[in-house]
């Protein structure tokens, strides 16, 4: 058994700070070191035990446990979008009832909310926390790591920030990155254009076949994002680069999304396609959610549930079967974004959810 203590705000943001002002952007090895070990000593000093640096590529993973048979799994990442020197420009802040910095909303704010929430628990056995490293970049270096915890767990609460107005994520689309190359031939554009396999008019022709395998009725949008493609003005292109952000709700549309992508035909001949990537992050399906989503109806009444395009570490978890409810976090918004910001006024009743939550799937091993 532990000491229970009430959720403070002035302490909640007094940790904030401590994390806001160590930067940690996603692949930064060093600053995620440093951005670790501040998250662990939260952790520590907050919950008492050892939080463990789990070391990997992309940076330390944070883990804690309360010990005992596992229950829950708290669920969020420590890195962030924004590049060093960001703090120098946008400081740590708290005015008109908004905390500012790179990072309170996505997720930093989620983070201590979520440390405090478990502070105020009598017992603390069942609980375990995970901070990943990567989770902005894809979550390769923690997906195994999260999953065997997820799994062990039984249930996952996802401490992103809120959706629009503090709703819960019951719901999140599954997404990906593919990039298609294109390989034609250079020639003088002027001497003798038709000696040359045009890239970039290859590349105009599979945009439009890549745009149109969208199918936004069932909510699976296929967007083109980036493009590049030639040398010099006088040169026929041999190379080109798309890039194609993916977003689905069902395991059907990921099917035939990635098997449309891997059957990309050229129009030109002689051009050559090669594609990479997948929907690396699967649709976190409404029922994933409705278990733990009815809790904290329970729990905190008039609380509204939505599903979201953007994916988390959810969607993995989720895809597992393990019941996983996300946008626990900040309630706030701008994420990844200059105007970032968390509501100050939120973050009891968030901290306090998450007690309540964490307390009901210990009580009833749900």
């Amino acid at each position: 058994m532990h000491q229970a203590v009430p959720v403070r705000v002035d302490a909640m943001l007094d940790d904030l700070r401590t994390l806001v002002e160590v930067e940690s952007p996603s692949r930064d090895v060093a600053a995620l070191t440093a951005s670790a070990k501040a998250v662990a000593a939260v952790i520590e000093s907050r919950l008492g035990g050892q939080a463990a640096l789990v070391e990997s590529e992309a940076g330390p993973h944070v883990h804690w446990s309360g010990g005992g048979d596992p229950r829950v799994l708290i669920l969020g990442h420590h890195d962030t979008v924004f590049p060093l020197g960001t703090l120098a420009r946008r400081p740590f802040g708290v005015e008109g009832g908004r905390a500012t910095g790179p990072g309170v909303f996505d997720m930093l704010g989620g983070l201590v909310q979520a440390i405090h929430g478990v502070a105020a628990l009598d017992d603390r056995s069942g609980v375990e926390i995970l901070v990943t490293a990567d989770e902005e970049v894809g979550s390769r270096s923690s997906r195994a790591l999260l999953e065997e915890r997820a799994l062990a767990c039984g249930a996952v609460l996802v401490l992103e920030g809120a959706a629009e107005g503090g709703a819960l994520k019951t719901g999140r689309k599954g997404c990906g990155t593919f990039q298609v190359s294109i390989a034609g031939r250079a020639s003088h554009a002027g001497l003798e254009p038709a000696a040359g396999i045009n890239a970039l008019v290859e590349a105009a022709h599979q945009v439009l076949d890549i745009a149109a395998l969208g199918r936004p009725e069932i909510g699976t949008t296929v967007t083109p994002t980036v493009a590049s493609a030639g040398t010099l003005d006088n040169v026929v292109p041999a190379e080109a680069t798309l890039t194609v952000d993916v977003r689905v709700e069902s395991a059907d549309e990921k099917e035939r999304i990635e098997s449309a992508f891997a059957a990309l035909a050229p129009h030109l001949e002689g051009a050559e396609i090669t594609v990479e990537g997948a929907v690396g992050r699967p649709p976190m399906p409404e029922a994933a959610s409705a278990q733990l989503f009815a809790l904290a109806q329970q729990l905190l009444p008039g609380i509204e549930g939505t599903a979201v395009g953007g994916g988390s570490d959810g969607n993995f978890t989720a895809a597992l079967g393990v019941p996983t409810l996300d946008g626990l976090g900040a309630v706030g918004g701008g994420a990844h974004a200059d105007h970032e910001y968390l509501v100050v006024d939120a973050m009891a009743e968030r901290a306090n959810l998450v007690t309540g939550l964490v307390k009901s799937l210990q009580d009833t091993g749900a």
